[in-house]
């Protein structure tokens, strides 16, 4: 029996991870937006330490040419990471923002 190829069963997982995640996404009531979009905005902080941690990766001692494209690839995928988490973050908080903003009382 043939084993089956490591990307495709990760890429399966991935796309599994979509449809897990739109379901669940959808599916929560409008009052636990608020707590929802603080659980997110708390999980990209930790996303983006990550993220930063591989953007200033620096392949330490290696002097082939390998490894220092490999770092390369590390770094670009670590700040494109990082402005993702970037994005997410900011726009939890917008989007907080404007939802705790239908709560206050409107002024006369």
């Amino acid at each position: 029996m043939e084993a089956v190829d490591p990307t495709i069963f990760r890429l399966a997982i991935f796309v599994l991870a979509i449809f897990v995640g739109y379901y669940v996404v959808w599916s929560v009531t409008p009052a636990l937006h608020t707590p929802l979009m603080a659980v997110t905005n708390a999980i990209s902080s930790v996303i983006i330490v990550g993220a930063l941690l591989a953007a200033a990766a620096h392949g330490a001692g290696a002097q082939d040419a390998e490894t220092a494209t490999n770092v390369w690839i590390s770094k670009g995928a670590g700040a494109v990471a990082a402005a993702f988490a970037a994005v997410n973050i900011f726009g939890g908080f917008l989007v907080t923002q404007r939802m705790l903003a239908m709560y206050k009382k409107k002024q006369k």
